[in-house]
Formats: C-alpha cells, sequence, structure tokens
C-alpha cells in the first residue's frame, strides 16, 4: 500500500502581483517550507483584491486539497479584504478576535495606540485560531485547513516558521540547532547556498544581542535524518571556514 500524498494549494492575493509592480517570493518559501512538513504544493493562484474571485478560489482550492495557503491582503486599510472574502467563502461572520487586539494593542501601546484603522488587523473569520507573527504585531490566522497569512515575505516566513511541525503531512521533522556570534546580514548568503545543497532541509535564523554581542542561532530542520545531519554538518563547516565558529546545540 503506497504513503498518503498530502497535498497543499496557495493563493496570492493582490492586484500589485498582477500588474507587476511587486514580485511575489512568497511562492517558492511556501513550497520549500511545505516540502520539509512532508506536504506537496499541488496548485498556486493568483487573483486580484477582488471578492469574488477570491471566493471562487477559496472554496474550490481548500475542498481539493488538504491545506490552503493564503498571501496578502489583511493589512489595515480598506482595499484588505481577504479576511471577508474567506469568511463568504467559509459561510461564517466576520468578529475582532479578542486575542488579535490584546497582542496588538499591547504591540502598538508605544507606537500610536490601536486605532480603528488598526484594529481591522483583529479582525477573523469566527472560530478561527491565531498564527504567531513576531515581526510586527499583526497575527495570521487559521481556520479549519485554510491559513490566512501576510504578503510582505519575510513575515510570511515568521508565521510559517511558527507553524513548523503543527500540520498533519507524510513524516515528522527533525531538527538541529547551531549557534553562532556573527551578525544575520553576514552570513545571510551562506544560508542560502547551504540550504540549497541539501534537497528537502530548511534552516531558520534568529538573531539576538546577548552580553553586548550579535549573534544567531540557527535551527536546521527536515524529514529525512540523513538530509539533516549533511545539512547540519556542512552549515557547521562554512561558519567555521568563514571564521564564525560553530557551536552545536546553539547559543
Amino acid at each position: 500500500m503506497s504513503e498518503r500524498i498530502w497535498t497543499a494549494a496557495l493563493v496570492v492575493i493582490g492586484d500589485e502581483i498582477l500588474s507587476g509592480r511587486t514580485q511575489d517570493r512568497n511562492i517558492a518559501q511556501i513550497a520549500s517550507w511545505l516540502n520539509v512538513q512532508g506536504i506537496r504544493l499541488r496548485e498556486v493562484r493568483v487573483v486580484p483584491d477582488v471578492e469574488d474571485a477570491i471566493v471562487e478560489a477559496v472554496n474550490q482550492l481548500r475542498t481539493r486539497h488538504d491545506y490552503l495557503f493564503t498571501t496578502g491582503g489583511i493589512g489595515p486599510t480598506h482595499d484588505d479584504i481577504t479576511v471577508d472574502a474567506i469568511a463568504r467563502a467559509l459561510g461564517v461572520p466576520v468578529v475582532v478576535h479578542p486575542d488579535a487586539q490584546a497582542i496588538l494593542a499591547d504591540y502598538y501601546a508605544e507606537r500610536g495606540g490601536l486605532t480603528e484603522m488598526r484594529l481591522r488587523m483583529a479582525r477573523a473569520p469566527e472560530g478561527s485560531s491565531l498564527i504567531p507573527n513576531r515581526f510586527s504585531g499583526a497575527p495570521g490566522i487559521r481556520h479549519g485547513n485554510v491559513f490566512i497569512m501576510a504578503g510582505v515575505p519575510h513575515i510570511t516566513a515568521g508565521m510559517l516558521d511558527a507553524l513548523t511541525g503543527s500540520l498533519e503531512g507524510g513524516a515528522p521533522v527533525l531538527s538541529e540547532q547551531i549557534g553562532c556570534w556573527v551578525a544575520e546580514s553576514e552570513i545571510a548568503d551562506l544560508l542560502v547556498s547551504t540550504e540549497h545543497a541539501h534537497e528537502g532541509s530548511q534552516i531558520g535564523s534568529y538573531p539576538f544581542f546577548r552580553e553586548g554581542r550579535v549573534g544567531c542561532n540557527f535551527v536546521v530542520r527536515s524529514t529525512s535524518r540523513q538530509v539533516l545531519d549533511a545539512c547540519a554538518a556542512d552549515l557547521a563547516a562554512r561558519l567555521d571556514a568563514g571564521g564564525w565558529p560553530a557551536i552545536v546545540g546553539g547559543i
């Protein structure tokens, strides 16, 4: 009996993507992340900021696949209509999520306060749970098998990281941590090239400032122990060769 293949789809939402003003970077990073979770990205659809188009795409793809991800259209402005459209697709009302409101109130306490427009980012389809966002306060949203995320790639990456290991898929995710006293910006290319050299791996980077020094912890993940060990060893070797001693287990 063959092993079940878990699948996902992605709806990229935004007029700016279709016009060419903005180049999408989320497709590649979501596909890579899903691969590490043992899930295959099977379909991607790019739709405009039009409610009917979003509803149609969401209702087709969420029933065709195990998971559906959306990116874009969850900001504070009037044209951010993703939450309203998905709530309509799901047949539930839009509500202000109390936990999201509390998160945003805390985040904006010293940034001008939680205005009516900012409160829009606490709106969610009724019955939703939240996806943490460590960058800009406003959380992502999960409702059943639908995951509603930001369009800004580094924020999307953080939300994906928060979801790592929480989705049922083809195989469990294994991880190893390596620490290094180095600024993240200095080794960004090294991280990308190392990850690309080991298909089925993913490297998360977590910078910190401690003891008056800048450092990073790197979490290497894979569903394959062999791939994980090879990638972690390669990353440690590349850091050492660059003059940044790797600390296995993290700092």
